[in-house]
């Protein structure tokens, strides 16, 4: 599943084409993804400009020039493509999961503008569409959910109390969108690694200290991993063509067996799964 980063860059990518344009036909060809597509979504959509496209956690939020919004969730296998008109051999790939021949019967979605359309293709079918129509709905929709890292409520207080007396393992709160929106099982190894925190310690058990360099590494793992274009693993592109880096720089995710790269540590890294998910993590400087 695409992580914050990756949301983020395809944000980065759709806002730049699409920004200001207005929709001139929406083609649904399947609304049966996670939740069923409104049967007003095409009249919802048609004529109106798309004002900017914004995010939060791992949705997409496309603002409207009715001061409506409608959202869009990836899932697990959903792609953003963008089609030109004077050139259709020109499929741009915006999205996490990429396969260069992606089949067109999970073309789910089409949303056409004056010189390009835009097309949401899901095998899994794990993604959704969703109108929001005013600003209240749009902020009541993320009540159930944690602040983003890179919010200001993300700090060492909130973590150290929201710990307080819970028996569940870090890794599991890292990744668990109530407690904080946008990470995933990648970054989440990542983060723990360069706070030197063992996943399978309880959260109850994390010092001040622990709680400080959680929230000081989730925001400098993220903000890295965008400036790097997110994480190329299967073929993860950039909408102009351009993979991401951030693999590349993985001190643990996907290394088990290999030596820790932390200067002068001599452990390796161990693989391990922890509520069906696998966690990678050095035996010796991870504690």
């Amino acid at each position: 599943m695409p992580e914050l980063p990756e949301v983020e860059i395809v944000r980065q990518s759709l806002n730049k084409k699409i920004n200001k344009k207005k929709v001139e036909k929406v083609l649904v060809r399947n609304r049966n993804l996670r939740f069923k597509i409104p049967e007003n979504f095409e009249k919802f959509l048609k004529n109106q400009k798309i004002v900017n496209v914004k995010r939060f956690s791992k949705y997409l939020i496309f603002n409207l020039s009715n001061k409506s919004h409608f959202l869009l969730h990836l899932g697990m296998s959903g792609t953003v493509h963008l089609v030109h008109y004077n050139d259709k051999n020109l499929l741009t790939n915006t999205s996490f999961y990429n396969s260069p021949n992606l089949p067109k019967k999970h073309n789910h979605v089409e949303i056409f503008f004056k010189k390009l359309k835009i097309v949401y293709n899901d095998p899994r079918r794990f993604g959704f569409f969703q109108i929001i129509k005013n600003d209240l709905l749009l902020e009541k929709r993320f009540n159930h959910l944690g602040p983003e890292p890179f919010d200001k409520k993300f700090n060492q207080k909130y973590i150290h109390f929201f710990f307080k007396k819970k028996t569940k393992n870090i890794k599991d709160f890292l990744i668990d969108q109530h407690f904080v929106s946008g990470i995933g099982n990648i970054y989440a190894n990542e983060i723990l690694f360069l706070s030197k925190i063992n996943p399978l310690k309880k959260a109850k058990l994390l010092s001040k200290k622990d709680c400080k360099e959680i929230v000081s590494n989730t925001k400098k793992v993220l903000l890295d991993a965008i400036n790097k274009g997110g994480s190329s693993i299967r073929d993860f592109k950039s909408i102009s063509g351009v993979k991401g880096n951030f693999q590349k720089d993985f001190k643990v995710y996907q290394r088990d067996g290999l030596k820790c790269k932390r200067l002068k540590c001599i452990g390796i890294i161990k693989k391990k799964i922890i509520s069906n998910r696998s966690s990678f993590f050095c035996n010796i400087c991870q504690k």
